[in-house]
């Protein structure tokens, strides 16, 4: 019976390679809302005005707990500890799920009164507040789909690890599963303050 090579170097140089990607992708609409902020400053800043910044900030506390539960889960399973990891890993995806629902709710608020592209209310208002709500709802949705994609993820990491083909001694699938979702976690610490604290 032969050993079936793995590269474990190879595996994670590739998941950094793939996270530079998505940094370009959300840096560039980084420097978009930038420019267009620069154009419509006042206009951008009234539109924060209609965000929920508890929910915001409620769902950043959420974000950072699951990136550290994350973390704890990768150390617990180089330690041997697989339940532990399996757990972790649970509590991660499980607070992702707290993440969508509070965005859904607030998606849901934005949407009955009118704040959406295309809507009559943005078309009477200025331009800018039309495009402060346009990149909102492409920017976070886009989050909103890298934080479903990661639940997939990590909830592969746990059935992988459930049935012991992600151990102590092949943990490389776990681990590039939350620096993943450490990349989303970042995403959204950038994104809170972009869009709730526009000065």
């Amino acid at each position: 019976m032969t050993d079936t090579h793995k590269d474990y170097e190879g595996a994670k140089l590739g998941m950094w390679l793939f996270l530079f990607t998505e940094i370009l992708l959300f840096g560039g609409l980084f420097v978009l809302f930038a420019v267009y902020m620069a154009r419509h400053h006042e206009a951008f800043h009234m539109a924060s005005r209609h965000l929920d910044v508890r929910m915001g900030a409620a769902n950043t506390v959420v974000l950072i707990t699951s990136s550290w539960l994350a973390a704890l889960a990768v150390a617990a399973l180089k330690r041997g500890q697989d339940a532990r990891a399996r757990g972790l890993t649970l509590g991660t995806i499980a607070l992702a799920g707290v993440f969508l629902v509070i965005k859904y709710f607030e998606w849901s608020a934005k949407f009955r009164h009118g704040l959406y592209p295309g809507s009559e209310h943005l078309a009477a208002g200025p331009p800018g507040e039309a495009v402060y709500f346009a990149m909102y709802y492409a920017m976070t949705g886009l989050h909103g789909l890298h934080v479903t994609v990661g639940m997939g993820v990590l909830g592969f990491a746990w059935w992988l690890m459930r049935t012991g083909r992600c151990t102590r001694a092949d943990f490389v699938f776990l681990e590039n599963g939350a620096l993943y979702w450490h990349l989303v976690d970042l995403i959204w610490i950038y994104l809170f303050p972009l869009f709730y604290l526009v000065g």
